[in-house]
């Protein structure tokens, strides 16, 4: 495992642009299962967790040629089903939580599948309830072995169409079940389905496909269910998960950044939060342009009340992007309650963040009281862990505005959701290198 040596302090200036989106990028490639015919897809991000899921992909049997970074092809006709009983799928399986989405198309096209229980972020319970509950619902039958931490699922008379409201507006849950049910017989309606872009895109992608989905973008999906699917040309939003970490490295480190192609009305809640904490930006077409500030002051609410930040499901603020936010809130003009309700362990790195010298009073698992320090008090560098993807970025960025060096170990956890991110964090006038 390598890690970032960083210089901070530096005023950073210049253009960046966002990389196809991560999390829209798992499902789509999972998709590719649900069809013989072949799916291009392009602006996909060359990091771990998707490079992972193609190799994975490869050895089920599916046909994947990169024709370059962002441009990937695959053909799902010669699924070799034995291989999700080897080693090798397991481990590979095992260590990737987007491996979950390959169920809902490998039962809707073969009847069966296998999937030890996935990895990802350790950032806290994260249940698979909403997806096994899904497929139950179609006429899936589903078995776990606790000796190898094995699952099994089967269905002895194909899917069947089902009514169903989801007990969370899962996106990874909502997306294994939608891709299921294109292949079932019937109609399958789903209420309370998440209905980030994302998922959006997923559903735009199958219709082009052949499916027959209606209520696409809104938390009531049916789903008329069709004999087979063809191949299709797909190209991925811009990741907005990026897009809100640039708007926060740029305010963090008093920068002049524009940020391109920025997918802007996708971006749902992200620019009005960032707006809360006192960051001026601009949106000219597409761009994103945030103008070097020397400080930025938290609103209040209108009574007067301290200001509250809290995720919630899509349209409200993503959780990906509560870390981030918190690291801004430290060096912003005011006082500011972050509200992480989703996970409960993903607010634990403050205490990284109290070791460079922020005010922040964790609360509780999910709540954090952050005194902003007004650029007044800069954080200092130290050495420190990436614990999961988003508080690594949301660390990197301290450091990227702290006085002095930084060492972030364990980077692999950057790597999976952020492609070269430390070259083109160079290309703005970054001081950050990778180290042994």
């Amino acid at each position: 495992m390598g890690s970032f040596k960083i210089i901070g302090g530096k005023q950073l200036s210049g253009e960046i642009t966002p990389q196809g989106a991560k999390n829209e990028a798992l499902q789509i490639l999972c998709a590719s299962l649900l069809t013989e015919g072949k799916i291009e897809i392009f602006n996909l991000p060359d990091i771990s967790d998707v490079n992972n899921l193609i190799d994975l992909l490869a050895g089920l049997g599916v046909n994947c040629t990169r024709h370059s970074p962002s441009h990937l092809s695959l053909q799902a006709d010669k699924v070799n089903m034995e291989y999700l009983k080897s080693s090798g799928f397991r481990k590979k399986a095992s260590s990737l939580r987007g491996s979950i989405m390959i169920l809902g198309p490998l039962i809707a096209r073969f009847g069966y599948a296998f999937l030890p229980h996935p990895g990802g972020d350790k950032i806290g319970r994260r249940r698979l309830d909403t997806h096994f509950i899904g497929l139950q619902n179609l006429g899936v039958a589903i078995e776990t072995n606790d000796n190898d931490n094995l699952y099994s699922f089967t269905t002895n008379s194909g899917l069947h169409g089902s009514y169903m409201l989801l007990d969370e507006a899962s996106v990874t849950g909502t997306a294994n079940i939608v891709m299921a049910a294109v292949l079932a017989e019937g109609t399958t309606t789903i209420f309370n389905a998440a209905c980030e872009p994302y998922l959006v895109q997923l559903c735009t992608m199958l219709t082009r496909m052949g499916a027959h989905i209606d209520g696409i973008g809104s938390n009531l999906l049916t789903i008329q269910g069709v004999k087979s699917l063809h191949g299709t040309n797909h190209t991925l939003l811009s990741d907005m998960i990026e897009v809100g970490s640039f708007i926060g490295l740029a305010a963090m480190t008093g920068s002049d950044i524009t940020i391109k192609n920025a997918g802007v009305a996708q971006l749902g809640l992200i620019p009005e939060v960032f707006k809360k904490l006192g960051i001026k930006l601009q949106i000219i077409g597409d761009d994103i342009h945030i103008p070097a500030q020397s400080t930025y002051e938290v609103e209040t609410f209108m009574d007067g009340g301290i200001m509250n930040i809290a995720d919630a499901p899509w349209p409200g603020f993503t959780p990906d992007l509560i870390s981030i936010v918190l690291v801004v809130a430290t060096q912003a003009k005011g006082t500011v309650l972050i509200h992480q309700k989703m996970f409960e362990s993903r607010l634990y790195f403050t205490d990284k963040l109290i070791d460079m010298g922020a005010q922040i009073i964790l609360c509780d698992p999910h709540r954090a009281t952050v005194i902003g320090l007004n650029h007044q008090h800069i954080l200092k560098g130290i050495r420190m862990t990436s614990p999961d993807i988003r508080a690594g970025v949301a660390l990197l960025i301290a450091a990227l505005s702290a006085k002095g060096t930084s060492i972030i170990d364990n980077i692999d956890q950057i790597d999976r959701g952020y492609q070269h991110i430390d070259k083109r964090l160079q290309q703005l006038g970054a001081s950050i290198e990778r180290i042994d």
